[in-house]
């Protein structure tokens, strides 16, 4: 097997959002970056996903944020309805949080936003390759090898964004991804398969429902509609091979309102996506080894943070290596331990609290009565929850700011 010494400073394997955003950022910081994509071309596969003020700052900084809102939607508020009554418990006003946290909310599909970050790595020199397949690393006195199978590159540090089932996490931890037996379906369709129907084209809306959830929201300037049907598949449960088919979606949903019974028929129904996440780990660095995006943080969907938190790791790590780039000499072992003693905390919480959300979006009987008049006492301006998730980016472990204080639901007794 032949060995290759990298003519660059960083070589990152995975060419997805988060892979393209670390090279964009290290780019931007005067380094040389080679991204290794195991796809014969590059692109993203899904459909919408929004983007909070955490990470459109970020992009801001990059100089992204117009192209991103030409191509997105800065929807007016995020509502939650009941899945089965279909009144509104409580909503975001994004105008006031955009107020308040210096920057939008955006929702936007998924290969726009890839698109963009493609194109600005391509105008800031990014080496991009394709048809690579990372199949191990290795430590070497000068780095680390990766091994494909061309052979073996060896650069003085290597980035695995290689997502839920990350090669490289193996050498880190030896946890496997996690089920949820939750699915999802989703479907990007033209805006107007959804005119005549009771849908709203400004806000992003969450019918929270026993067991599911349903989301809406206009794409691409409003000439599209994404949908996200989520449920827990039965079969899953009860161990079966084949959960989360189309015979499952539609019984899940049989008991919700006409709103969101509506939306079924322009789900895509060829394909699904089982939801899995990872346990936390404390520790995503191993030599010059570091994990990013879903490989070290696979959340589960419920704060839509997955893709914000690959970005915001990007930036992260791309401020300390820019802080310690003296006089051509680049501190690395002091930039990686700066963004391992400030991410792997943050994305635990994000991660924990994915979980919770989701629970509690999917309570059921006397716990879902109770879940509900909580959320219609809230405050359309309390920020209590959303505060911790929104504001600026951590760089340090203390500008880390303090978590929200959890609320348990008054369930009557006997209930």
């Amino acid at each position: 097997m032949s060995t290759t010494s990298s003519d660059v400073d960083v070589l990152i394997v995975g060419g997805g959002i988060g892979g393209l955003a670390n090279a964009l950022a290290l780019t931007r910081k005067g380094l040389r970056v080679r991204l290794l994509e195991r796809a014969p071309a590059f692109g993203e596969v899904g459909a919408g996903l929004q983007i909070a003020p955490n990470c459109t700052r970020i992009l801001d900084s990059w100089g992204l944020l117009p192209e991103v809102l030409s191509h997105g939607v800065q929807p007016q508020n995020l509502v939650m309805k009941d899945a089965v009554d279909g009144t509104v418990l409580t909503r975001l006003d994004l105008a006031d949080a955009r107020e308040r946290y210096g920057s939008p909310y955006v929702v936007i599909h998924r290969s726009d936003l890839h698109g963009i970050l493609l194109r600005a790595c391509r105008r800031a020199g990014v080496d991009l390759v394709n048809d690579v397949h990372v199949t191990g690393y290795e430590h070497v006195p000068d780095g680390v090898a990766v091994i494909h199978g061309g052979g073996r590159e060896v650069a003085p540090v290597v980035l695995a964004a290689d997502g839920l089932n990350s090669v490289a996490r193996r050498m880190i931890s030896a946890d496997q991804p996690v089920s949820s037996a939750y699915v999802a379906y989703r479907g990007a369709i033209p805006a107007e398969q959804v005119e005549r129907m009771d849908v709203s084209m400004s806000d992003v809306v969450v019918y929270v429902g026993p067991q599911c959830h349903f989301v809406q929201y206009p794409l691409r300037q409003g000439e599209m509609f994404n949908q996200v049907a989520v449920f827990q598949s039965p079969k899953a449960l009860a161990g079966e091979e084949d959960w989360g088919t189309p015979d499952e979606l539609d019984a899940a949903f049989a008991g919700t309102c006409q709103q969101v019974r509506a939306g079924l028929p322009l789900m895509w129904r060829d394909k699904w996506w089982r939801m899995y996440d990872r346990d936390p780990i404390p520790n995503w660095v191993q030599g010059r080894l570091a994990l990013t995006g879903d490989a070290a943080h696979p959340p589960l969907q419920y704060l839509a943070q997955g893709a914000v938190m690959a970005i915001e790791d990007a930036w992260v790590l791309s401020e300390h290596v820019g802080s310690r780039l003296a006089a051509g000499h680049l501190e690395w072992d002091a930039a990686l331990a700066a963004y391992n003693a400030v991410r792997p905390e943050h994305c635990r919480r994000v991660q924990s609290t994915a979980r919770a959300w989701g629970e509690l979006w999917h309570l059921t009987d006397a716990e879902r009565d109770a879940r509900n008049a909580a959320l219609r006492r809230r405050d359309v301006h309390d920020y209590g929850f959303v505060d911790w998730l929104y504001g600026p980016t951590a760089l340090t472990s203390d500008q880390e700011p303090p978590m929200f204080t959890p609320q348990p639901l008054p369930v009557p007794v006997g209930a």
